[in-house]
């Protein structure tokens, strides 16, 4: 069973394409590794062990009977809690949607079900996605496969977390400012933010919807891009889908070198703050990418240094609308409905009660920042430093292909280390806010260890032009497997389930 779980998502498919393994089979190893390592790193929030066996029956009956499948068909995954599920609640890690349960799928998870693959439950978040640490969740934070007192990274870091610990192969994830590509990066896992609506947020519970983009958790680069194939494409549910063609990111993911692509390296996103081991790391797969025929060039983006602050000014403001919503009158909690207060005292006490410190902290900052006399002076002027790091993008790509930076100026830290310092957390974003605000493809890469805990390499390419990305990852996968002679997730500690009680 170990073996099994730890083959690459191609291969599973090729494997059971062959009839040399069934869907059911698969389905039940990881199962049976949820159920071991759960306890411990509280990864998945809901499992829904009959409803993934059912559907992996389901997808065996279909081969059997001679269908033709896609290769993905039979793979289980898991499904970040944001997501709108019908089978399975929905809590977006809060109080405030506890046991909530859906009316509909969202797009993502449709498209996931036809294409055939087995949604084994929800993964641990960061309340309604804010936070750098899965540390926010009502439900108890996440634990990094690679080191249970550190963190997994946020605030998709549960889903990172069961791809790197083996329970699935495959998982999916929103990125806000990060939050695919910072768990991947300290998980040592690949995680893709793709182009601004080239996956529909249909069905994604909102929290800055000009920022927000579903993209693929996984193990290799080939796997993130078969799944990005799969979600991928025009929705028109989303007013913001692109309604242009998913381009062939498989082929662009095994291409054999990188002769002819100009790559920048991001002189803000280096020096003082970043641990030496992570530039160190950063520095070595560099050259490997010179090695495998890429032009290296620095390039300087000065608007990038302002992208943080201008972030955690459009970002608020936009989830303090998006979260009015969660009010007690329409679903989800509702407190003090006892008779003896008005409906404004109960929207009071149940928003009191159903988000947790962070969510506050941000919802009063977003209220503030659009009120009457500040909407110029703060979300006004974020949206101008907004349009000043778009701009520095196009001039960038004038001139390379993609840009590349590390993904995080540290290794993952230990979990309550930064909860009482709030500027501290939002710091393990900075590398990878700049894509968000402008909209551009980016993705996190493996790039080897530090002190025995993951580093990541980011890589961001043009909107619409996310094939770059998979060329670029697909070569430094192989070039540093080759160096190492394995993959890197093979370097993953025993995990000591008696480490953590809970």
């Amino acid at each position: 069973m170990d073996d099994l779980i730890r083959l690459s998502v191609a291969e599973l498919g090729r494997r059971m394409a062959a009839g040399e393994l069934t869907s059911e089979e698969l389905t039940r190893a990881c199962l049976a590794r949820i159920e071991a390592l759960n306890p411990t790193l509280n990864v998945f929030l809901h499992v829904d062990a009959e409803g993934a066996l059912a559907a992996a029956r389901a997808v065996d009956a279909r081969r059997a009977a001679g269908e033709e499948l896609g290769p993905l068909a039979g793979v289980p995954i898991g499904v970040k809690d944001n997501y709108c599920t019908t089978d399975m609640p929905t809590t977006c890690g809060s109080r405030m949607l506890q046991g909530w349960v859906p009316p509909y799928d969202a797009t993502v998870v449709k498209r996931l079900r036809e294409a055939g693959l087995v949604i084994v439950g929800k993964t641990n978040m960061d309340e309604f996605a804010m936070g750098s640490s899965t540390e926010t969740s009502f439900y108890g934070p996440t634990r990094n496969p690679w080191d249970t007192d550190r963190i997994p990274g946020g605030s998709g870091g549960g889903s990172a977390a069961a791809v790197a610990s083996f329970m699935v192969p495959l998982a999916v994830g929103s990125d806000t400012g990060g939050s695919i590509r910072q768990p991947g990066a300290v998980t040592g896992t690949v995680g893709v933010k793709p182009t601004y609506g080239g996956v529909s947020r249909y069905g994604l519970v909102a929290m800055a919807s000009s920022l927000d983009q579903p993209g693929p958790c996984t193990r290799s680069t080939e796997d993130a891009a078969l799944l990005q194939a799969v979600i991928g494409g025009y929705d028109f549910h989303d007013s913001a889908s692109l309604d242009v063609p998913v381009p062939d990111l498989v082929a662009a993911a095994q291409a054999d070198d990188l002769s002819g692509v100009r790559i920048g390296v991001v002189t803000e996103f280096q020096g003082e703050g970043y641990e030496p081991g992570v530039l160190e790391r950063f520095a070595e797969a560099v050259e490997l990418l010179r090695a495998a025929g890429a032009e290296i060039f620095e390039v300087s983006c000065p608007a990038f240094t302002y992208a943080l602050p201008a972030y955690y000014l459009i970002q608020p403001a936009e989830l303090s609308s998006n979260l009015a919503r969660f009010d007690g009158m329409r679903y989800g909690l509702r407190a003090g409905d006892d008779g003896t207060h008005s409906a404004e005292q109960v929207m009071n006490l149940s928003r009191e009660e159903g988000f947790g410190r962070e969510a506050k902290r941000r919802i009063i900052i977003g209220t503030y920042a659009l009120s009457a006399g500040y909407y110029d002076a703060y979300y006004g002027s974020a949206q101008k430093v907004r349009t000043l790091i778009q701009a520095d993008f196009t001039k960038a790509f004038e001139t390379v292909d993609v840009l590349i930076s590390p993904t995080t100026p540290t290794v993952a830290f230990r979990i309550g280390e930064r909860m009482s310092d709030p500027m501290s957390m939002y710091l393990a974003d900075l590398c990878t806010i700049p894509s968000n605000m402008a909209g551009n493809a980016s993705a996190s890469f493996p790039c080897g260890l530090s002190d025995g805990l993951p580093v990541g390499l980011q890589v961001m390419a043009p909107p619409m032009a996310d094939e770059r990305l998979y060329r670029v990852g697909g070569v430094l996968e192989r070039a540093l497997e080759s160096a190492w002679g394995h993959p890197l997730l093979n370097e993953l500690p025993t995990i000591d389930t008696q480490a953590v009680t809970a």
